[in-house]
This record gives structure tokens, C-alpha cells and sequence, in this order.
């Protein structure tokens, strides 16, 4: 039955490395769960503003473990959602809506901006960024090849 289920999908490992490129990261390690429903981006700093009668979310993202680098971010506000974490702790968060770059693909994920600081990845990609294009092997890491993009690389 799960051949069936992941049969014509594209098997990836419990971790890879994928881009973000509408907010300029090339390269980013995520944490493919799929137990997770939604999909998180750990932020430093995260504030609101008004663009022409919108909500928008201005966020910084420090990485790099070799050479500490600061990005920073906007994107409009997709909404704001509640989401339960593995705690079982219930928490408000802001949502965006951008595009990933993994295994040869792009397409659109809603994300949540969270601090993640004390997880071992900056990116949890979760079952709906998941479902109907990829299978997660959970014995393999790394199967593919970095993202080729110009945008910069958070290690």
C-alpha cells in the first residue's frame, strides 16, 4: 500500500537543503516532518507594518555558523493562525506565503515566522509544503543537490 501512496513522488531524506528565493536565501537546511501540518522559518526579529493598506512583516534571520550573517525580510502578511507544537503549547503566529526551491522544484508554501532558535534547523517543512510532491525517507539525509540560486546561503 505506501508504494502505492509514494509511487511517482520524489523521495527525499528527513533533511535538506532548500531555497527561499523571494526573500533572498539561497541555501537553507530544513527539517522535513511530516508530522508537522504547517511549516515554520525561525526569525530573530519580527515586526508589523502598513504598505498600501496591507499588512506586512518585516523579520530578520541571523545564520551562519562560520561567519554570522543578519538577512532581512518583508513580505505580506498571508494571515495569523495558531499552531500547536509538539509541546502540546498553543501559540499565535504570523503567516507568509512564499516560494521554495527544492529538488528541482518551486512552488508555493505557507510559512510561519517563529523563533526556532533552540532547534537544530532554521526551516520545519511540514506535510501540507509536502504532500503530493515528495515521499520523506526517514533513513536518508541530503539526497539532493544544493539549490542553484544567487540569493544568500544560510548554513
Amino acid at each position: 500500500m505506501a508504494d502505492l501512496i509514494t509511487a511517482g513522488l520524489i523521495t527525499l531524506g528527513w533533511r535538506e537543503r532548500l531555497a527561499l528565493p523571494q526573500l533572498g536565501i539561497g541555501m537553507l537546511k530544513a527539517k522535513l516532518d511530516t508530522g508537522a501540518r504547517s511549516s515554520s522559518l525561525h526569525v530573530d526579529t519580527l515586526e508589523t507594518f502598513r504598505r498600501e493598506g496591507a499588512t506586512w512583516l518585516r523579520f530578520t534571520i541571523h545564520a551562519g555558523r562560520r561567519q554570522p550573517l543578519e538577512i532581512c525580510c518583508e513580505a505580506p502578511a498571508l494571515d495569523r493562525r495558531t499552531v500547536t507544537d509538539t509541546g502540546g503549547r498553543r501559540t499565535e503566529r504570523w503567516f507568509i506565503r512564499s516560494e521554495v526551491q527544492l529538488a528541482g522544484q518551486q512552488f508555493s508554501v505557507d510559512i510561519n515566522l517563529t523563533d526556532r532558535r533552540h532547534m537544530l534547523f532554521p526551516m520545519l517543512l511540514g506535510r501540507s509544503a509536502l504532500s503530493g510532491r515528495f515521499a520523506v525517507d526517514p533513513a536518508r539525509s541530503y539526497t539532493q543537490a544544493r539549490p542553484l540560486t544567487a540569493a544568500t546561503d544560510l548554513r
